[in-house]
C-alpha cells in the first residue's frame, strides 16, 4: 500500500526524532536505538533510547523505555491508538511489549536480521494467535537507521583492536 506524501512526511519527521534519541544513546556508549511515541491525535508523547548499560537493566531497550514513559504520562498501560517509531526492528521482548500495550501502529527503520521479531525472524506483531495485532510500516529512513548502527559497531571494533 502506497503512503500519501503527507503520511511519508509525518513518518520521516517522527523517525528523525527517533534517530536523535538513537544518537544520544550512542554518545553514552549504548547501542544507538531510539524510539518515539505519538498519540492518537498525532501529538508527541515521548522519546527514549537504549539504556541497558546506564541502568544495568537488560530490559532497558528504547521501546520498553518509551512504553513505560508513555504509560506514565497517559496514566495507564494501554496505548491504543498510539504509534511507536523505532530506528531498529524490535526484538521479541519489545515486540511482545508493543502487543501488550495495544499499540496501534509500529513504524521502524531497518530490519534486524539476527533478532527482529516483527518481520525478520518472527512476526509477533501480526500473530493472529495473540490478542492484538499491530499495523506495521517498515523501511522509513532505512539507510540512516542502518548507518548509525553500522558506524557505532565499526567504531567499537576499531577501539578493540
Amino acid at each position: 500500500m502506497a503512503r500519501s506524501p503527507s503520511t511519508t512526511k509525518r513518518h520521516k519527521l517522527h523517525m528523525r526524532r527517533a534517530l536523535s534519541a538513537a544518537k544520544l544513546a550512542g554518545s553514552k556508549g549504548e547501542v544507538p536505538v531510539g524510539a518515539v511515541i505519538i498519540g492518537p491525535h498525532n501529538e508527541f508523547i515521548c522519546a527514549a533510547h537504549n539504556n541497558r548499560e546506564g541502568m544495568n537493566d537488560p530490559t532497558a531497550h528504547a521501546e520498553v523505555m518509551a512504553l513505560r514513559e508513555a504509560a506514565r504520562i497517559n496514566g495507564g498501560w494501554s496505548l491504543e491508538g498510539h504509534t511507536v517509531y523505532v530506528t531498529l526492528e524490535p526484538c521479541p521482548m519489545c515486540a511482545g511489549a508493543l502487543v501488550n500495550a495495544r499499540v496501534k501502529r509500529l513504524v521502524f527503520g531497518c530490519r534486524d536480521p539476527k533478532s527482529g521479531a516483527i518481520r525478520s525472524i518472527y512476526a509477533i506483531g501480526n500473530d493472529p494467535r495473540l490478542n492484538h495485532e499491530i499495523e506495521v510500516v517498515e523501511g522509513v529512513m532505512k539507510e540512516e537507521c542502518s548507518d548509525i548502527l553500522k558506524s557505532f559497531f565499526q567504531d567499537l571494533r576499531n577501539h578493540l583492536t
